[in-house]
């Protein structure tokens, strides 16, 4: 991992070379944390940072909201919409593609509800 914090044979600098030596170092460590947190930032874009989940009844007078819609998207708005309906026969469910928070395939109001409530939101690492 990170070598910030291993034991240098001195501490404590003696002259103004050895302070000028251990700035050096500094700066290389600081550089390579940088771009250590850059090479993150980048990865992490195509993670799944934010989530949108709509419940739903599509069958008016009969049971409750147990059919739902989950958008998945990453940092640049693509991942997955899924929607489940459910009924007493069982349930039936689909998947759909998101490009830049839209689909090619038609939506139902719910999966545009999850896909806008995800763009709004942002999974908080501390919660997982």
């Amino acid at each position: 991992m990170f070598e910030l914090f291993k034991k240098d044979e001195e501490i404590d600098p003696k002259d103004l070379q050895q302070v000028i030596s251990q700035l050096k170092n500094l700066k290389k460590d600081f550089k390579k944390m940088s771009t250590e947190l850059n090479n993150l930032k980048k990865e992490s874009k195509f993670s799944v940072q934010k989530v949108g989940v709509v419940r739903f009844n599509p069958f008016k007078n009969l049971g409750g909201n147990q059919s739902f819609s989950v958008a998945l998207l990453d940092g640049n708005n693509d991942g997955i919409v899924i929607t489940s309906f459910y009924n007493r026969n069982g349930s039936r469910i689909f998947g759909k593609p998101i490009k830049k928070g839209h689909s090619s395939h038609v939506l139902s109001e719910e999966e545009k509800r999850a896909i806008e409530k995800a763009k709004k939101t942002r999974i908080n690492r501390k919660e997982i």
